[in-house]
């Protein structure tokens, strides 16, 4: 098979994108948040756990603390308690206390809307700080990475990485900055919905004549 050109690679990514988008036009977030305190909380926590988990946690967690303030200053054994389900919450708790006291203490209770404040955050890497960035301030300075985006990518042929700051990076040079944003909303409804890790469904699959791996897993 000849080697792809970075014109034809874009191209086909362009494609992949527009019949997504006609595939999950819902496609979107599906962490639960009323602002952006609320979804840096919610996307810390959504590591190594399902959103739905996640969603079914922080209604209480934000109703007993709903500022970083009130979080911050709350009982560690408290928000502990509330988390537990989503797992590692002895951790998750450190980490989202410790990013509102932050948020609290050196940017006036607001959740900072520039990468290189995000990052400074405990518990906030260059993933929670996309999704933020993303979905509630609706820039695109980065492509979210999780394990939906990094599975499909290397799929679709898209990245050889494994690496998630290297995926990202090859996902950037082919999908227009632009989209960068909902190209990772649409890759986790495919993974979620049609792209499983185990036995993906191919034969209804969307975008199965542009995949190099359909029908090989």
């Amino acid at each position: 098979m000849p080697r792809e050109s970075a014109t034809a690679k874009r191209a086909r990514t362009a494609e992949i994108i527009r019949r997504l988008r006609q595939a999950y036009p819902d496609a979107k977030c599906a962490l639960d948040h009323q602002n952006p305190f609320q979804l840096l909380v919610a996307t810390i926590l959504s590591a190594q756990a399902t959103d739905k988990g996640v969603n079914k946690v922080t209604p209480e967690l934000f109703r007993r603390y709903p500022t970083p303030h009130d979080l911050a200053e709350a009982p560690p054994d408290d928000v502990k308690a509330i988390i537990r389900t989503t797992g590692f919450f002895n951790n998750k708790a450190k980490s989202i206390q410790g990013a509102a006291r932050k948020i609290d203490l050196d940017f006036n209770g607001e959740v900072p809307d520039a990468m290189p404040e995000l990052l400074t955050l405990p518990g906030v890497a260059r993933k929670t700080a996309n999704v933020v960035l993303g979905t509630a301030f609706g820039k695109n300075e980065g492509i979210v990475v999780d394990t939906h985006v990094a599975r499909l990518a290397k799929r679709l042929g898209l990245t050889s990485q494994t690496d998630p700051v290297k995926i990202e990076k090859d996902l950037m040079a082919l999908v227009p900055r632009d989209d960068w944003t909902i190209f990772a909303h649409l890759l986790i409804f495919h993974g979620r919905l049609c792209c499983f890790a185990q036995k993906p469904q191919c034969g209804r699959c969307p975008v199965n004549d542009l995949c190099p791996s359909a029908f090989k897993v």
